[in-house]
């Protein structure tokens, strides 16, 4: 079973571990991240982030990645959540959850989907920062933690 969402709302952290928790007596293991917006960008602090995604394309992406996971993987269950629109820092802005009956399956796993999730979803992401925007450019080092899937059968 396999949730993604994406919303504007909070989500809650014990709920979603509980929910993957409780889906099977053969979950072994459960693996969590939550992101949070940081308080910074190039060095500066920011007043907000503003997130925004193609409706349809980017779910259609999202269920890819999920998709791959599974099949590397054999998971149990895995949750990703989303939030779009303005967000402060310390807002949490992205939630990775994997079920599996081992735990290096549901950390490799958990990894792999936010590495993948930085690179290959559609999200565009603009900060304000002393009443100025700006769009957040993709980083090399979100690339390569992404490539390094590709020796392993991506």
């Amino acid at each position: 079973m396999n949730s993604i969402r994406i919303q504007t709302h909070d989500f809650n952290l014990a709920e979603e571990y509980q929910l993957l928790r409780e889906l099977s007596p053969a979950v072994g293991a459960v693996v969590t991240f939550a992101g949070l917006v940081r308080d910074f960008e190039l060095d500066s602090s920011i007043d907000s982030l503003t997130l925004q995604h193609y409706p349809g394309m980017t779910e259609n992406l999202l269920q890819e990645i999920v998709d791959q996971a599974n099949q590397r993987w054999g998971l149990i269950a895995i949750t990703l959540i989303h939030r779009v629109g303005e967000l402060l820092p310390r807002d949490q802005i992205v939630f990775v959850g994997v079920a599996s009956q081992h735990r290096v399956a549901a950390f490799e796993a958990a990894q792999f989907l936010m590495d993948y999730l930085k690179t290959k979803a559609t999200f565009w992401k603009q900060v304000s920062q002393d009443g100025k925007q700006h769009w957040v450019e993709s980083k090399d080092s979100d690339s390569a933690a992404a490539a390094r899937w590709n020796s392993k059968g991506d």
